[in-house]
């Protein structure tokens, strides 16, 4: 059955082109994950970086290559948090906010203004990060006090954010899905492999297989969950007939854009905290060992973990605000002629979609936070580190990743079917 699926879909000339173009997308990001930097010294990073579960976590789920020092240093997460900086702006300036809402047009300007704010913020993150690794490696990667070969690291890594940026947005122009949510999923599977072998060559085959269920287990709870929908029964009158129709609600609303979201603050209170904590200052020390007592990833805290579901709970609210506008969705239905039973249109239509959408999203954003957190609440109730085969974070994105594509070719094979009788 699966492979007559792969089949079909192969046969599909237009549908195997964007399969293939995204593939090997995929090949050149991963290519320039293992390129370093010119002129730094990588010699035991990628054993540094293994022990920071911390810098390791941020660096998977947003598409970076810490472990080389790599030409894409900082993977997305310059990207990440200007789109994060847009959305909160698009709050408190009613001029950005009415952009977000308007047509295709004003989109394209939004994501021009990103891009834009993209690019000083990887100038300056690349300087903290460059800063954090070599700390971390006792000064042996960069000599800081060069002013020319760190400026000469910055711009190369500014640059590699950039690259990998355009990379997405070719990969979603001429690829089979959105590329920036592709590179993300590529840098959350790449890795797995790793993880496999490590418990393979430990012959923990128990525990392997105990933690390969568990993770298909949450894998399953995830589809069926994301898929959820609650169903608006809608009327419409038309020629004089009434016709029943419906307007489907997703539970999960977000998607995977809140932990991505929330993935990028929580872990920088942990990274400021590593680079403070090597300070010789005693008050900047004192402030870094506490940040790393409360927000270490390694050994989370209940403060870390009640931080994070906040977080994602929040995001998931804040995202579904900006996307979901229930004011024009009751205008649509009532330009078409359409009503909810017992519901007034307009006003009192666009109420109700509000209500229900906060009660969805309410149970989808929970669950989305508890999956995240559910790692770190084992690992505090059995007293020692717990994880799935792939972080319950990873799950989510490559879930949501995953069936956004399925749903992306299976338009595009309905295209070709219905082309056929034209």
């Amino acid at each position: 059955m699966i492979l007559d699926y792969i089949k079909s879909v192969f046969t599909i000339k237009d549908l195997r082109q964007k399969i293939i173009a995204t593939l090997l997308l995929i090949l050149v990001y991963k290519f320039l994950s293992v390129i370093p930097i010119p002129g730094v010294n990588t010699d035991g990073l990628a054993a540094i970086i293994e022990g920071q579960k911390g810098l390791a976590f941020f660096s998977a789920l947003l598409g970076g290559g810490l472990e080389n020092f790599s030409i894409i240093l900082m993977g997305l997460a310059p990207y990440i948090n200007a789109v994060i900086i847009i959305q909160l702006l698009g709050v408190i300036v009613p001029k950005i906010g009415d952009m977000q809402k308007e047509g295709e047009q004003w989109q394209k300007k939004i994501t021009k203004i990103t891009r834009w704010l993209t690019l000083p913020l990887a100038f300056v993150q690349s300087y903290g990060m460059i800063i954090l690794l070599n700390s971390l490696a006792g000064g042996s990667i960069v000599d800081v006090t060069d002013t020319q070969t760190v400026l000469m690291a910055m711009l190369i890594a500014t640059a590699g954010t950039m690259f990998l940026m355009w990379l997405g947005e070719v990969m979603t122009e001429y690829g089979i899905s959105n590329g920036i949510s592709i590179i993300i999923m590529a840098g959350v599977l790449a890795a797995t492999p790793g993880v496999i072998l490590g418990y393979i060559s430990a012959a923990q085959y128990p525990l392997f297989a105990g933690l390969l269920l568990a993770t298909l287990a949450i894998i399953y709870i995830i589809i069926k969950f994301t898929e959820g929908h609650r169903r608006i029964p809608i009327i419409y009158s038309r020629t004089g007939r009434e016709e029943k129709s419906y307007f489907p609600i997703k539970v999960n609303q977000a998607g995977m854009i809140p932990i991505i979201f929330s993935v990028s603050i929580v872990t920088f209170p942990a990274i400021l905290g590593q680079i403070l904590s090597n300070s010789t200052g005693a008050t900047a020390s004192k402030v870094g060992q506490t940040l790393l007592t409360y927000f270490s990833i390694d050994n989370p805290s209940w403060v870390f973990i009640i931080v994070y579901f906040l977080l994602v709970l929040g995001f998931a609210f804040f995202y579904v605000s900006i996307t979901f506008n229930t004011e024009q969705v009751a205008e649509n239905i009532q330009k078409r002629g359409g009503y909810i039973p017992g519901i007034r249109p307009g006003t009192d239509t666009a109420e109700y979609l509000q209500r229900v959408s906060n009660h969805l999203n309410l149970f989808g954003g929970s669950f989305l936070a508890l999956i995240a957190v559910l790692p770190y609440i084992l690992g505090k109730i059995l007293g020692q580190s717990v994880d799935f085969i792939i972080t319950g974070a990873g799950l989510i994105i490559i879930v949501s990743v995953i069936l956004d594509i399925l749903r992306k070719v299976d338009s595009e094979m309905k295209m070709f079917d219905y082309s056929k009788y034209k």
